[in-house]
């Protein structure tokens, strides 16, 4: 009989998708959140809504009765040293925010490896990577000093692809996907962790969800790579999607920021391709634009990070800047990417204000 790995995940939104799937395999979980939600999860456990191909709507899977075990807490009441496994499934800005910044320096005191599936990568990763200066890069961070405890052979990137909301009609347990791809995680330093992680992947491979009539796959897995470049094939589709929902006059679905002019995102998509290439990624690991431009079809509403600005976030995930930083690094510029920066840092500017003068 396997043993069941202790997992925690610092965030009970996006992270309740890679938590169904970690349960459904059999492993238990905890999830880090606010009050609201630990009690909303510990009574009635959490929905995950997911397509299925070949099934007409939405499978809903109940976290009551998979076969592992979950539950929440607040930050202040875990204890990070218990767990085998620390999955940093929060947006950047948010480890600054009251108890989720001291539960993250006891992560970091606790060496336990942890897997960020971040959309920024954490700071510390981009030490792994050979053709990046890390230093360089610490002004693209909301607080650069929250990361500075972490050893970087203990953290490794996930490249969260699958794309999740929460349906704001819905209870705050429910999470819907809307495109079921797979996560691709970066190998660990050590073949100890990534041997874990191994496991964790063919355990969600194996995995079957009972639906009461039959077992069936679900769709989402995890896919272990030892390239560290591999879950960086998200900034490309940030660059041409996510971050250019963002415009002068509002925002706008990704199925539109890419498609109403495909030659501009395609330009936008292969320069940031050809970026990750120049510091060492292979071109064979990265997702072909048409590939993306196809899924892009399905993404009907904006962005999170396109939502976010425009509901008065003060901060956000600064994919767009680390790109612009990175390349500065190697001598690139592209107008496309400068122009989102400077949309992006304006509409900052403006809720920053907006929120002092409140």
């Amino acid at each position: 009989m396997k043993t069941a790995q202790k997992i925690l995940i610092m965030g009970a939104s996006y992270g309740s998708l890679l938590g169904m799937k970690l349960q459904l395999a059999g492993h238990t979980v905890k999830l880090a959140c606010l009050p609201n939600e630990a009690d909303a999860i510990n009574t009635s456990g959490t929905r995950v809504r997911i397509p299925v191909k070949g099934r007409e709507g939405l499978v809903e899977v109940d976290s009551r009765k998979l076969p592992g075990h979950l539950s929440a807490d607040v930050p202040a009441h875990i204890r990070p040293g218990e767990y085998d496994l620390i999955v940093l499934a929060m947006t950047e800005p948010q480890y600054s925010s009251p108890g989720a910044r001291e539960l993250l320096d006891a992560v970091a005191k606790s060496k336990v490896p942890c897997m960020s599936i971040m959309n920024m990568p954490p700071l510390p990763y981009l030490k792994r990577i050979p053709g990046i200066s890390a230093e360089a890069c610490r002004g693209c961070y909301a607080e650069p000093s929250l990361w500075d405890g972490f050893d970087a052979s203990l953290l490794t990137l996930c490249s969260p692809d699958p794309q999740a909301f929460r349906p704001p009609e819905e209870k705050i347990n429910v999470l819907q996907v809307r495109l079921p791809t797979n996560f691709k995680s970066a190998a660990f330093p050590s073949e100890k962790h990534t041997a874990m992680l191994r496991r964790l992947e063919a355990d969600i491979e194996a995995a079957r969800f009972d639906t009461g009539k039959e077992k069936i796959e679900l769709p989402v897995k995890l896919k272990v790579h030892d390239s560290v470049f591999v879950p960086l094939a998200k900034w490309a589709m940030l660059m041409a999607g996510n971050y250019r929902c963002v415009t002068k006059e509002g925002i706008r679905p990704i199925k539109e920021a890419v498609h109403s002019d495909l030659a501009a995102s395609r330009e936008v998509y292969n320069w940031v391709v050809d970026l990750c290439v120049s510091i060492g990624a292979n071109e064979k690991d990265l997702v072909p634009f048409d590939k993306y431009a196809a899924a892009a079809n399905g993404l009907a509403s904006p962005s999170s990070v396109a939502r976010a600005l425009f509901a008065g976030a003060p901060n956000v995930e600064r994919v767009d800047k680390l790109v612009q930083a990175v390349a500065s690094q190697k001598g690139r510029r592209n107008p496309a990417i400068d122009e989102t920066v400077k949309l992006v840092d304006a509409k900052l500017a403006q809720n920053r204000a907006a929120k002092k003068a409140a």
